[in-house]
């Protein structure tokens, strides 16, 4: 799971070592992102009972501006062209979106600065793959909607022989501020603990820097939200899964925390995109069904 302290992993490399523009410098302030209208990609159309319920303020300015971290590719990454956001929870949101009649103005941005953002009222939601937790929950409101858990990942073969158990003086990548990056280093601290070294920590801004470092023999292994560190293996051809997805939890859209009757309306939203099949459709378009839900819910 991305994002378990309160800020994140992102997305990661393409084929080879370069998956198009994703990486630490899209996410400069200049960076444009993308409007879907109203009814984006795959979605059935608005709802009228839906959108009849659309605080004022949206309902208004016509327009839900997200903030997401595109550097996780498949949920969130930039296309060739370098600016336009995709990914699986753009396809999603983009229908949930629709439903309420609204379009979508996607915001790149580093994962760490998005919920700063909800909560200044820079964003009026944040899409990002957040596993939702406790810390997270005081802060804001979060929408679950799908689950993920953590997958390590090596390189092809396994030359290095690492044991996930036992990683103690090897180097291992995580991005930072995630869950990932607490699990590396509570490991670590059991290492140090037992009289043995340390695990060398490579920790990222980005979730395609920690994949490159993979590739590239930097490190032995990394940690991952499972849709992305399987993606990373299908896209690479030069890494493999190591174990098994552990810790699975929900991610949840953030949403401010006076704003209770909207992440309602959120989840009669996502009910209404299961309904009409454009949940799964946007699941299945980025091969990421398995972690597919339908208990949405506020604060789970």
């Amino acid at each position: 799971m991305r994002r378990l302290p309160i800020l994140a992993v992102t997305g990661m490399v393409a084929v080879g070592l370069t998956l198009s523009a994703c990486g630490s410098d899209s996410l400069s302030p200049t960076t444009p992102g993308n409007t879907s209208p109203a009814g984006g990609t795959g979605a059935g159309g608005a709802d009228a009972a839906l959108a009849a319920r659309v605080p004022a303020d949206l309902k208004s300015k016509g327009t839900l501006t997200i903030g997401t971290d595109p550097t996780y590719a498949p949920n969130e990454m930039l296309a060739a062209d370098g600016k336009t956001v995709e990914g699986f929870d753009v396809a999603l949101f983009d229908a949930v979106a629709a439903k309420l009649g609204l379009k979508t103005e996607w915001k790149p941005a580093s994962f760490g600065d998005i919920i700063l953002g909800v909560t200044s009222d820079k964003y009026d939601v944040g899409v990002s793959s957040f596993t939702i937790n406790d810390e997270r929950k005081q802060q804001v409101n979060m929408v679950s909607y799908y689950s993920a858990g953590t997958q390590w990942v090596v390189a092809k073969g396994n030359p290095e022989n690492v044991n996930m158990d036992d990683v103690c003086g090897k180097a291992v990548g995580a991005q930072k501020d995630t869950v990932q990056a607490d699990d590396l280093a509570a490991r670590s601290k059991k290492c140090t603990d037992a009289g043995k070294p340390e695990i060398t920590m490579v920790i990222q801004e980005g979730q395609d820097q920690v994949t490159a470092d993979v590739v590239s023999g930097k490190t032995v292994a990394m940690l991952a939200d499972s849709p992305i560190g399987l993606y990373a293996v299908k896209q690479t051809g030069e890494l493999e899964a190591l174990g098994d997805i552990y810790d699975s939890a929900p991610y949840g859209y953030v949403v401010p925390k006076d704003q209770m009757d909207f992440a309602n309306l959120l989840v009669d939203a996502l009910k209404a995109t299961k309904a009409d099949g454009s949940y799964d459709a946007a699941l299945k378009q980025y091969a990421v069904e398995a972690g597919a839900i339908d208990n949405f819910a506020v604060n789970p």
